[in-house]
Parts: C-alpha cells; sequence; structure tokens
C-alpha cells in the first residue's frame, strides 16, 4: 500500500514537472494581463516579474525544494535578470522564497503542520469575510454574491469534465473572491499569502483527495447565507467549509509520508 502511495507521489511531482516545461511562458502572460486588469495600469517590469513567478510557484511549475540561480529563473520565465532580482526579494517576504547566500533560490517547502496552520489562519480570516459580506448593503452583497456564484458554476462545469485543475482556479478564484469583496483591505492582505500556500498544496496533492464532489455545494450554502444576509450563517457555514477541508488535507498528507511539499 505504501509503495503504491508513493508511486502516486511521484506521479504528481513528475506532472508538475511536465506541465512546468510548457505552461510557464502562457503563466507569465496571464499574470502580466490579471496584474494590469486589478491595478488598472500598465505594471512595470518588476510587477510582471513578481506576478509571474509567483504564479509559477502556486501552480508548482517551480515545485517546493527547487533551487535555482536567478539568471536560471529569469530564463525559464523569458525575463531579464533585473526586474527577476527585485521580485525574488519581494516574494522572500511574502515566505514563499528564500535566498541562499550564493547558492541561488530556493522555493520554500510547506510541513504538514505549515499546512494546518495556514488553514486555521484561512478558517478566522474567511469566516470573518463572509460574516463582513453578509453585512454589505444590498446592491454590493448581491453583486459580489453573483460573481461567487459564477466562480462556483465554472467548479460543476470543470468537474463535469474531469478536468482538476480548472476546477482548482475556479475553487481558488472563490475564495479568494470572498476576502476581495468582503470591504476589509487589510483583510484581504494578511490573506494574501497565505492563500498562495494553500493553494500551492492543493495542486500537488489535487489527484491524491477524493474527488471534490462537495465543494461547491459547500459553497452554495455560504452564498446562500450572504445573499439573505445572514450574517451569522454566513459565518458558520464558510468556518466549517475551510475545517472540512484542513481536517481532509493535513492527514492525508501524513498519511502518505509528506515531509515537506
Amino acid at each position: 500500500m505504501l509503495a503504491a502511495y508513493e508511486a502516486t507521489v511521484n506521479d504528481a511531482f513528475v506532472l508538475a514537472w511536465k506541465v512546468a516545461s510548457c505552461s510557464i511562458a502562457n503563466m507569465v502572460e496571464l499574470a502580466r494581463k490579471d496584474h494590469q486588469e486589478q491595478e488598472g495600469r500598465r505594471p512595470s517590469l518588476v510587477d510582471e516579474a513578481y506576478a509571474a513567478l509567483k504564479e509559477a510557484i502556486r501552480n508548482t511549475a517551480f515545485p517546493p525544494g527547487y533551487q535555482g540561480s536567478e539568471q536560471e529563473i529569469a530564463v525559464r520565465l523569458g525575463m531579464s535578470r533585473t526586474p527577476v532580482h527585485e521580485a525574488i526579494i519581494r516574494l522572500q517576504e511574502d515566505g514563499l522564497v528564500r535566498v541562499l547566500a550564493k547558492r541561488g533560490v530556493l522555493i520554500c517547502p510547506l510541513a504538514p503542520e505549515d499546512i494546518r496552520e495556514i488553514y486555521e489562519v484561512l478558517i478566522a480570516i474567511e469566516a470573518m469575510a463572509a460574516e463582513l459580506l453578509a453585512a454589505l448593503p444590498e446592491p454590493e452583497r448581491i453583486a459580489a454574491s453573483d460573481e461567487l456564484e459564477a466562480a462556483n458554476a465554472e467548479m460543476d462545469a470543470a468537474l463535469a469534465q474531469d478536468d482538476l485543475r480548472r476546477w482548482a482556479d475556479a475553487d481558488d478564484r472563490f475564495h479568494r473572491l470572498l476576502v476581495e469583496r468582503c470591504g476589509n483591505g487589510r483583510l484581504r492582505r494578511v490573506a494574501q499569502t497565505v492563500t498562495d500556500q494553500a493553494h500551492r498544496a492543493r495542486m500537488l496533492t489535487l489527484k491524491l483527495r477524493s474527488r471534490p464532489s462537495g465543494a461547491a455545494a459547500s459553497h452554495r450554502r455560504i452564498l446562500a447565507a450572504i445573499r439573505a444576509g445572514d450574517v451569522a450563517q454566513a459565518q458558520l457555514e464558510a468556518r466549517a467549509h475551510r475545517v472540512g477541508a484542513r481536517d481532509e488535507l493535513v492527514p492525508l498528507i501524513k498519511d502518505i509520508g509528506l515531509r515537506h511539499m
């Protein structure tokens, strides 16, 4: 049984590397467009490098434990070294990379205990975000709910086609919107790093977990409470949803023997 688990884990990492070889250029372009849309301006080269490298880390194109020089990373991103250097400094502040003196850059791995702590932070943040969303004036609340519902519909469509990567992207979008639309900018900034780290763990274990058929239904319960302006129920449903994810993911990581990811 352990051998079968190890083979599955190895397959997941091999898949990550195969995807990396053909997707980093796409990630650069998508990150550039996404950053421009969010900021409402043309991003600088440093902004583009930061967004592209973070996206590559989030989606395991640069997997946990990867170590390389700034020049190597710049080549893989198709960018010049100077903006990549500045981006790496920002990502180190985010806790996603570590700069090693004379040894390049390390993509910080996460231990099972790190994942547990990350989810505990997310539980608190998203429960509060759902509460704040449900307390917004009705026009803002409904507009945010419509966006969340669109992300949830994308999850359903992706799962119907067995496209787990597309499902994970839509799920990530739902959770980001939940925090971004709650009206608290500080909460959003606190959530950013732990959300990136949780997404990376989810991508690495996507094919090892049970089919995520219940996630969209759980999201719908959160949405129903937000639409109704039921503050207490929205907080309760959002908390229960992330608690369930933590209680599935952390034991799985431990059971299959992953010490770092």
